[in-house]
């Protein structure tokens, strides 16, 4: 299956600036998958190693930091194979295994740079913190990687077509039923399956529902297999309360996440540091509050107050317990988490592109779904779950602000108009893939 990150790792793989790579992101997201076909397709040679449960392996970058002799160790004593820079792509999977090799990067970087190096992590974040590693800060290139986005998980799915020809249409024109109809089918297939690789390469297989609900299963299991194998013994117990109220904290009116709704009793100091891990982990994220906007947003962000999604809407639905029937079908039982469902994907695909939203209140009078900033401006976002997109918060906001530009994401077909002086462009939640490349158009 096509990634679209495979662009980044060809980039990087021609600057001359290059440091050895670091590819983070949650378990099973297809990050080994990418680096060996990053491998196949770009490399004469490929030498992959992994260090978990690996204690051979790790002694080698135990020993000392000399990378000659690493790369020497490592080729033609372990794999049996020299390794030539500029002809071998070397990959380090599961790198938080072993803190020296996290280390020996810096070296690497300093005395081998004609040497490709890339290294994959799962719960890097997490590591760091535990086992007290020496971070080389400055000294490694950093990709974040997440779960299949939809444009992906299209492509994925047949409609490698659909995509090509949607693309010649602007966001600020109707796009034609002959696209639309079959994008909101494939839409409604994503919020079932997500975009775990091997969640969408089971139902491109099979579309079987059945089968890809026993894989998100698993995943889930594994996710929480994770809490008790990586986290602190204290915080077991806490990371499973707060991950099995993600679903019913957003299904609230008001989705702020509330401490006091994971566990009767809990305040915010006993359970933050078992959310941090979380989201250290990859598998939530936080959005956070900002109440009055300026660049950058970053600065302006109220870390106390925020909303928590999941990684994955696919996840999401699964454990919602929202059957496949009820969104194919869009029944009434389904009205109670649409709006949701409907915001996580909005995150998700935001972050796919690199762009990290945040979102705005004013007292209790009006609430933005997202802002984000772009180019030196301010992007407000309404996102609504069906066609409906009178938005009075974000009328509200653009009267305040006057941001030059904005979107309303719904399943409205695309279009633009006045908000204010906002020029608003109305784009289809099975558009947004495009909201980056067309932000750099403008």
């Amino acid at each position: 299956m096509e990634r679209d990150i495979m662009k980044q790792l060809v980039e990087w793989k021609n600057s001359a600036e290059r440091k050895p790579l670091l590819i983070t992101g949650v378990r099973q997201c297809g990050k080994t998958y990418v680096c060996k076909e990053f491998g196949e397709q770009y490399f004469e040679d490929t030498a992959y190693f992994n260090f978990e449960g690996n204690k051979g392996l790790a002694s080698v970058f135990e020993y000392d930091f000399d990378i000659e002799r690493i790369i020497d160790e490592l080729g033609n004593i372990i794999r049996g194979r020299e390794i030539i820079p500029g002809k071998t792509l070397v990959i380090f999977d599961e790198i938080q295994s072993c803190p020296a090799a996290v280390t020996s990067l810096k070296y690497f970087c300093e005395n081998k740079r004609e040497l490709h190096v890339v290294c994959a992590g799962s719960l890097l974040g997490v590591s760091i913190k535990r086992d007290n590693i020496s971070f080389p800060v400055g000294k490694v290139d950093r990709l974040l990687m997440y779960p299949m986005s939809f444009s992906e998980f299209l492509r994925a799915d047949g409609g490698e077509g659909i995509y090509k020809g949607v693309q010649k249409y602007d966001l600020d024109r109707e796009i034609p039923e002959l696209y639309t109809k079959a994008l909101e089918k494939a839409l409604k297939y994503y919020y079932i399956v997500g975009g775990m690789p091997e969640v969408v390469a089971k139902w491109v297989e099979t579309h079987n529902f059945e089968q890809i609900e026993k894989l998100q299963d698993n995943i889930l299991l594994d996710y929480s297999s994770d809490f008790a194998k990586h986290a602190p013994k204290a915080d077991i117990p806490k990371l499973g309360w707060i991950w099995d109220s993600i679903p019913k904290q957003l299904a609230k009116d008001n989705n702020k996440f509330v401490f006091s709704h994971v566990k009767a009793g809990k305040r915010s100091s006993e359970l933050e540091d078992a959310l941090e891990w979380l989201v250290d982990a990859g598998l939530v994220y936080r959005l956070e509050l900002v109440t009055n906007p300026e660049l950058p947003l970053a600065f302006c962000a109220d870390a106390s107050f925020f909303k928590i999604y999941m990684a994955d809407v696919g996840l999401l639905r699964r454990k919602s317990g929202v059957s496949s029937k009820t969104i194919m079908e869009d029944s009434d039982l389904y009205k109670n988490f649409k709006g949701a469902f409907t915001e996580n994907f909005v995150l998700t695909e935001l972050k796919s592109q690199g762009i990290v939203p945040y979102f705005w209140r004013s007292g209790n009078t009006a609430e933005l779904d997202f802002l984000f900033e772009h180019d030196d401006r301010i992007i407000p976002v309404e996102a609504k779950a069906d066609i409906h997109t009178r938005a009075k918060s974000y009328r509200q906001f653009c009267k305040k602000y006057r941001p030059s530009l904005g979107f309303k994401f719904s399943m409205k077909n695309a279009g633009n108009n006045l908000v204010e002086d906002t020029a608003t462009y109305s784009v289809p939640l099975y558009m947004i893939w495009r909201v980056k490349s067309f932000l750099s158009e403008r």
